[in-house]
């Protein structure tokens, strides 16, 4: 009897053991507040997004709709544009060293823009899709919709090496924009509310941030696409996010995880 008991005992400890293991293995997990709410053109097709020196540039996708935008922050007033040409589908973009870098999605091909006039300096080749950039001012990451962010030269534009984005020992796929916070890469998961914070050393997820129900239904006329858009000001330490074709961008800070707030 007292042998059994003895048994039963370790096997709880274990249990127990067990289930904190496990709890302590699982990815943080954050929700968002609302800080402030801009205006944001509902017939961009959201495929890049950054904050640069007071102002967001904006790139956007579709054949024939794929355009490279300076934007006021608080109205929206384009400032500049620059269209591309029909034949390609616009993709992310980065801003590093006076330049704009910029993805097309299946045309294997990028293009670089000076930063101040959107004069185009050259085009550049890749292999495969182009999907989002970001840059943390010493090397270009680059996502093609695989759980695989490329790194590349600045310069050249070559790929040095990959690393695989992973949570739990399970690879992420479908990484979208990606944009450069403290650190971390951050990672908008295609048809999915949620970022990714991700390790650029080894690709593990850091932690996951919850966005459903950002974009009210109030706001929601049908013609909304996916969750796309992650723009970051060093400086001021803001996170802003949007989505293809929505009419509100959102500067958000992160909360504890179902603790939203409007």
């Amino acid at each position: 009897m007292i042998e059994t008991k003895n048994r039963s005992l370790t096997r709880a400890v274990a249990c127990g053991l067990v289930a904190v293991i496990v709890a302590a293995a699982q990815t943080p997990e954050y929700g968002y507040q609302v800080i402030h709410t801009y205006p944001h053109d509902p017939n961009a097709f959201t495929q890049g997004l950054e904050y640069r020196a007071g102002v967001l540039y904006e790139s956007t996708g579709l054949k024939g709709r794929s355009w490279l935008r300076r934007e006021k922050l608080e109205t929206g007033q384009v400032l500049q544009q620059i269209d591309l040409d029909p034949q390609y589908f616009g993709e992310g973009i980065t801003v590093m060293n006076q330049q704009i870098v910029r993805l097309t999605w299946q045309s294997e091909i990028g293009f670089v823009y000076d930063q101040s006039s959107f004069h185009l300096k050259r085009s550049f080749k890749y292999p495969g899709e182009g999907w989002g950039l970001a840059n943390d001012g010493k090397n270009i990451y680059m996502s093609d919709g695989s759980p695989q962010i490329r790194i590349w030269d600045p310069v050249t534009l070559q790929e040095k090496r990959r690393i695989t984005v992973y949570d739990n020992g399970q690879p992420v796929a479908n990484l979208n924009e990606l944009e450069w916070v403290n650190g971390e890469i951050y990672a908008n998961i295609w048809q999915k509310d949620v970022i990714a914070r991700i390790s650029p050393v080894d690709g593990r997820v850091l932690g996951w941030i919850d966005l459903a129900g950002i974009l009210p239904a109030a706001d929601r006329t049908g013609q909304e696409d996916v969750l796309n858009g992650i723009a970051y000001d060093v400086l001021g330490n803001r996170l802003f996010v949007t989505g293809k074709q929505w009419p509100k961008l959102f500067e958000i800070k992160l909360v504890p995880a179902h603790r939203k707030s409007r």
